[in-house]
């Protein structure tokens, strides 16, 4: 093996962990592989000034943009809270729009995507990034196929990942992919991290898609699902909770939310028996019934169809981590 140049995108406003995380998988791994066989990872911006990120921090670029014109054996572009609106950066995109020539692998770490379909990149691919903007994503680059729940995904020479964090595991997962898991799993622990997270994004919270108004009616039903997972609820039982009828209950659940009350429901039983999966060792008998499935067999669908795994599956993977 040689030594992989990494070269990550960086701009004003960039979030500070997705630039972080990835270069710390990177170097640590350095340690845990022979000589010249590790990572070599530079900043590339517009200047090599600092710049400041959305926490405040001052980074600053190795190269910039019109002297990194070399190959690199992965490119990535970090994201910041404002790229999903922000208009196009033109030394970015422009230096992006590049990319499939320079590197063998590209990509992006959370809203990093966007900057990615500003340079035509996404196109024809499936992509992901942070779960709070991926309908936004999927909207303004409707030639791309966006999948909401997914921690990163790899579509042939482009990678893309989840939010802020996930650029950990797509870190990871490179690491996996060239030198195998154990060194992956090594370099995990040194960060005290997950070597690989099970299921997607949906297991941080159920509130993928909830109303920015706490008090609405519709973040009142959330709530009443929440505290009362274990029941049955319908449409109807719903809009009688927080006092709407069951027409506009259902139009108003799914424009605030962007799903229907039957999917938060599942999405909030999934999230609920995660937790009791993780935390106690009750049967799995038990944990259907507290997180309202009804039976074992029926938490066991939902969760291969949602998460990829089986209950019995994510709770023996999760204790391994």
């Amino acid at each position: 093996m040689a030594v992989q140049r990494v070269a990550i995108a960086i701009h004003e406003g960039v979030q500070a962990l997705d630039v972080a995380g990835p270069v710390d998988v990177f170097a640590e791994t350095n340690g845990f592989v022979p000589a010249g066989d590790g990572y070599e990872t530079v900043l590339v911006g517009a200047g090599c000034e600092p710049l400041r990120a959305s926490n405040g921090m001052k980074i600053s670029a190795d190269l910039s943009f019109a002297e990194a014109q070399q190959k690199f054996d992965i490119l990535l572009v970090a994201g910041g809270p404002a790229l999903p609106d922000a208009a196009p950066d033109p030394e970015l995109t422009q230096w992006l729009r590049g990319a499939p020539a320079r590197a063998e692998l590209y990509g992006s770490i959370c809203t990093g995507a966007f900057a990615l379909g500003h340079a035509g990149l996404l196109d024809g691919h499936k992509v992901t990034t942070h779960w709070q903007n991926a309908q936004r994503l999927a909207a303004r680059f409707p030639a791309a196929e966006v999948i909401f729940d997914r921690i990163y995904i790899r579509d042939g020479h482009l990678m893309t990942s989840a939010g802020v964090t996930a650029g950990i595991d797509l870190g990871l997962a490179l690491v996996a992919e060239r030198h195998g898991p154990q060194v992956a799993v090594a370099v995990a622990k040194r960060l005290v991290v997950v070597a690989q997270r099970q299921g997607g994004q949906s297991q941080f919270s159920p509130y993928l898609t909830a109303p920015v108004d706490e008090d609405s009616p519709i973040a009142r039903a959330q709530a009443h699902v929440m505290q009362h997972v274990d029941e049955r609820h319908t449409l109807q039982s719903l809009a009688e909770a927080v006092g709407m009828s069951v027409r506009n209950f259902g139009r108003a659940f799914a424009q605030e939310t962007g799903i229907t009350p039957h999917e938060f429901v599942e999405r909030a039983r999934v999230d609920a028996a995660r937790r009791l999966l993780e935390g106690s060792d009750r049967p799995l008998k038990a944990v259907a019934f507290d997180c309202g499935f009804g039976s074992a067999d029926r938490m066991r669908i939902v969760f291969s169809e949602r998460l990829g795994v089986s209950p019995a599956q994510y709770r023996a993977s999760f204790r391994k981590l």
